[in-house]
């Protein structure tokens, strides 16, 4: 297989990945053309190595700015805006994470404590099996939140390590 073809399949898979996390089939493929390219690419660039509209490359660009994998960068002379993803894939990992974790995990915090402190008898079956499922809940979404923070401050050989550690 030659590069460019292995290229376009990565860049197919990613945009298949981002589906299953939650993101835009397009974002993905974009973050993915520019993880592979060693430096920045237009906007045009990204438009015509995809396939896509100046709208689309242009709104997926912005979230991706605003997930924080993609930075914008000028040339000097150079009227055009360019645009590059950061390489390192342990990062590209914990920029997900910590994004994941303030778009979905704390607002489910937040609603989980707010439920914990539901008012009731404690003798009543309805309130006793929702108190517990919602303080099981509570618990198990804060170890992951826990979990999330080790990982966002950690290097990835403590992760891994610590993480095989505990496997076994």
């Amino acid at each position: 297989m030659q590069l460019p073809e292995a290229k376009r399949k990565f860049i197919e898979a990613w945009g298949r990945l981002g589906s299953e996390w939650g993101i835009n089939r397009t974002m993905a493929q974009v973050h993915a053309l520019l993880i592979v390219t060693p430096g920045e690419l237009s906007a045009d660039e990204i438009m015509e190595a995809l396939v896509i509209s100046r709208g689309n490359a242009n709104m997926n660009l912005r979230d991706l700015i605003d997930w924080g994998l993609v930075e914008k960068r000028h040339k000097a002379g150079e009227r055009k805006e360019f645009f590059y993803a950061d390489k390192d894939v342990w990062n590209i990992a914990r920029q997900v994470a910590k994004e994941r974790r303030k778009r979905e995990l704390d607002p489910v915090i937040k609603l989980l404590d707010e439920l914990s402190k539901v008012e009731g008898d404690k003798k009543d079956p309805d309130y006793a099996t929702f108190n517990k499922t919602v303080t099981d809940i509570n618990k198990l979404a804060k170890n992951v939140d826990r979990t999330l923070d080790t990982m966002m401050k950690a290097e990835e050989s403590w992760f891994w390590g610590s993480l095989i550690k505990l496997i076994k």
